[in-house]
């Protein structure tokens, strides 16, 4: 059976736009309700409804759909939020603990810091806020990626890949850090922005983590590899954290 996840559309944004129509093509199934871009209440009732009638795995809310989000009654349903509109509708000022939020640093409608505030004053790790794309829309194929993994990830049941300390955030997967499996997949080093060439096996398994010493500044890095169903691979990285620090 397909997992659910509910879109919540932006402000002034339509049914079956780019996002809700890249997670149903990768084989989701997508409730992306016409919300009321005028009244932020009749919005909020439409969503709670489906909510209540459907019993989503996943829910995603971009911009205002995001503040959205943040106002339902969801229970433990985990969520995905796209450069959340929360300080400009709803009431609700923090997020739960299985929550993630991608936003671009390069957002001229909600600015990034805007999350780094939700985050903080939530109480929850800064990993768990990734920083992608170019713009608001989050829509380049970097960005549509990573929305990917992070509802396969919820709707897999797995953990947030959370434990940094040191204010830094997790390294989303760059544009074309894909590959077959048995192939080649690189990362960027975060210490010296290289970009950083591994062989991939699948025979390791569906989800691996594993600590590598960048080989042009010598850093550590924890990598992750994940294999979707159609055997292509994302590859990510975050710097190791100093334990001794």
């Amino acid at each position: 059976m397909k997992k659910k996840i509910l879109f919540l559309h932006g402000w002034h944004s339509v049914v079956g736009g780019v996002k809700p129509t890249f997670l149903r093509d990768a084989g989701f199934h997508v409730l992306n309700p016409a919300l009321d871009d005028h009244d932020f209440d009749e919005a909020l009732r439409t969503a709670q409804a489906l909510y209540d009638h459907e019993s989503p795995d996943v829910i995603v809310g971009s911009s205002r759909g995001g503040a959205i989000a943040m106002n339902l009654n969801s229970g433990t349903t985990p969520m995905v939020l796209l450069c959340p509109a929360w300080k400009n509708w709803g009431s609700v000022s923090k997020i739960k603990s299985n929550s993630l939020i991608l936003h671009s640093r390069l957002d001229d409608v909600i600015p990034f810091e805007d999350s780094v505030q939700l985050v903080a004053q939530s109480h929850l790790p800064a990993d768990i806020l990734i920083e992608i794309g170019q713009d608001h829309r989050l829509a380049d194929d970097q960005s549509l990626a990573v929305l990917r993994w992070a509802c396969d990830l919820f709707c897999n049941g797995e953990s947030i890949p959370t434990g940094l300390d040191d204010g830094t955030h997790l390294q989303a997967p760059s544009e074309g850090e894909g590959a077959s499996a048995d192939s080649d997949g690189s990362y960027i080093c975060d210490s010296c922005g290289e970009e950083i060439v591994i062989p991939l096996d699948r025979s390791e398994g569906d989800v691996q983590s594993y600590v590598e010493d960048c080989p042009v500044c010598c850093n550590p890095n924890v990598i992750h590899v994940r294999f979707d169903d159609q055997e292509h691979a994302s590859v990510w990285a975050e710097p190791e954290q100093d334990r001794d620090s």
